[in-house]
């Protein structure tokens, strides 16, 4: 199985676990609407025990053909649940060796985007499973992620996009994608900043929300007169941003926010804004990297 060639593919994480077709079937739509082919991705960390005795090494060898037969039966499986569901997207599958991070990491590199699935699980649950990999994946990748819930969710009868807004350059090249994305859907945008109330008597609070809504407004210049077909809502929302994106992302088709915020110290490879929203947005989750960004 070798990886598509020529345009960028859009990447697919697959593996086992429940509704893992709802990621698939997200990438398989995108890839049909960009014309891009699609590349699936299953990874497996087989990393052979050492300093144990030759017929133990012998028994793991003769287990990890089995993983392997297995794993690759699942990919077969995604390949032919793609090509029934979206028979004119080249579709391409891999099995790599290695953390499923750091294999989709690599794969990143010449990607148009990288798709995941995540099943909302507790909090101790999700260091274990998707998160453990969506975390450092969006902490590194050159290109757009995607974090699709499972199971799927409901959209709002007029469909829309949601765009996270703080006046950062990732946050810019965030309402970049979501108003290219709105205009290949034919769906609203909601851009929306969220600010928290000064203490009273701290700074004016009126003059506060004009400075919000001056920088909502300025980011989002521009990308109305390149994308006219694309209705634009401009929303100010005190309270604290992981909520009140999270709230903002129940009905929408998707939540796009920039992998870096404001006021972030030097070193941080991933917002907290970021973080909470793939862990806990109830629609596909789009985070984008500043396109300079190491």
């Amino acid at each position: 199985m070798t990886r598509p060639q020529g345009r960028p593919p859009i990447v697919v994480g697959v593996g086992p676990g429940p509704g893992g077709n709802v990621a698939l079937a997200w990438a398989a739509d995108e890839a049909d609407r960009r014309h891009l082919p699609l590349l699936l991705v299953l990874a497996q960390d087989l990393a052979a025990p050492r300093r144990h005795p030759a017929a133990r090494r012998q028994s793991w060898e003769r287990w990890k053909d089995v993983l392997r037969a297995g794993a690759d039966h699942t990919l077969k499986e995604a390949v032919a649940f793609v090509g029934s569901r979206r028979p004119q997207v080249r579709v391409e599958a891999l099995l790599a060796e290695g953390h499923p991070a750091q294999v989709l990491q690599e794969q990143a590199q010449n990607a148009s985007q990288v798709v995941l699935g995540s099943w909302h699980l507790s909090a101790v649950q999700e260091r274990f499973t998707s998160a453990a990999v969506a975390m450092p994946l969006v902490a590194r990748a050159p290109c757009p992620v995607v974090v699709v819930p499972e199971p799927e969710h409901t959209t709002a009868e007029d469909p829309y996009f949601v765009v996270g807004v703080d006046g950062s350059q990732c946050s810019a090249a965030a309402v970049d994608y979501a108003f290219a994305e709105a205009a290949r859907r034919g769906a609203l945008l909601r851009a929306l900043h969220v600010w928290l109330p000064p203490r009273p008597g701290s700074v004016d609070e009126a003059t506060g929300l004009q400075e919000c809504r001056r920088l909502l407004s300025e980011t989002v210049a521009g990308r109305t007169e390149r994308y006219p077909e694309v209705g634009v809502r401009h929303e100010v929302v005190a309270g604290h941003p992981v909520d009140v994106l999270t709230r903002a992302s129940e009905h929408a088709l998707g939540l796009v926010v920039g992998s870096r915020g404001r006021g972030g110290f030097p070193g941080m490879l991933l917002g907290s804004v970021s973080q909470g929203v793939v862990l806990h947005g109830r629609c596909p989750v789009v985070i984008v990297p500043h396109p300079h960004e190491d």
